[in-house]
């Protein structure tokens, strides 16, 4: 996912701290959205749907605690990274923090480099994510990763590990082009890959038992999965 793909919601009752954390972080290419209470944090996150919130704890109207809560019953929003802002010494804050559903604290003030590594660690939680999702659902398949099963229409159908974790990653992202060396590092891994023609035996064989139409060879790339 890009930067400009992902949406920042930033909400602070000190215009300083908007501007300057703002700033940074539309400088590394994110889309940012402000707020300066707990009641726009709530409107914001429900209009918006971002992928990561930092929020104020003490704010007006509404805190960041209260605001927290509410943005963590909105179903739109259960995989959104929350996040506090608290000051030094606000221990209690983390805890009340942590209680109403947020994933971590920021403790400022913080230098811009430090702000921007934490902000890209909390992301990778976002799409570790996606990317963990037990069920893929693409057009008339379901692939159960954590039973290993795939059932096309009413068919189930039974693979070897290789096949099925090949399959799971072409299809956790339909249309996109997934590199000869990137699957040999994500479904291989670190195994001995005997002849380097492995990748296209295991698609031939997937093409076999999920339909020749399902799968686009990128000629000196890679392949994907088309639905």
């Amino acid at each position: 996912m890009k930067n400009k793909n992902i949406k920042i919601l930033l909400v602070d009752d000190e215009p300083d701290i908007l501007e300057i954390v703002g700033y940074n972080l539309s400088n590394e290419g994110y889309n940012v959205i402000t707020g300066s209470n707990g009641v726009e944090a709530v409107k914001l996150g429900k209009k918006h749907k971002p992928h990561l919130v930092i929020l104020d704890v003490m704010m007006p109207e509404m805190d960041g605690i209260e605001a927290c809560e509410l943005l963590r019953k909105n179903p739109d929003l259960s995989e959104t990274i929350i996040t506090f802002f608290t000051a030094r010494g606000e221990d209690y804050s983390q805890v009340a923090g942590f209680d109403a559903g947020a994933d971590d604290y920021i403790t400022k003030p913080i230098k811009p480099k430090v702000l921007i590594s934490k902000v890209k660690a909390l992301l990778r939680r976002f799409k570790d994510k996606e990317e963990s999702s037990e069920i893929i659902k693409v057009g008339n398949i379901v692939i159960d990763r954590e039973e290993y099963k795939i059932v096309k229409g009413k068919e189930e159908i039974v693979l070897p590990r290789k096949e099925f974790e090949l399959l799971s990653l072409l299809a956790s992202k339909p249309g996109k082009v997934f590199k000869r060396e990137d699957i040999l590092d994500r479904v291989w891994g670190n195994e001995v890959v005997v002849g380097g023609r492995t990748i296209d035996v295991h698609i031939r064989k997937l093409r076999e038992k999920i339909g020749d139409e399902s799968f686009k060879t990128i000629k000196g790339v890679g392949y994907k999965f088309v639905v």
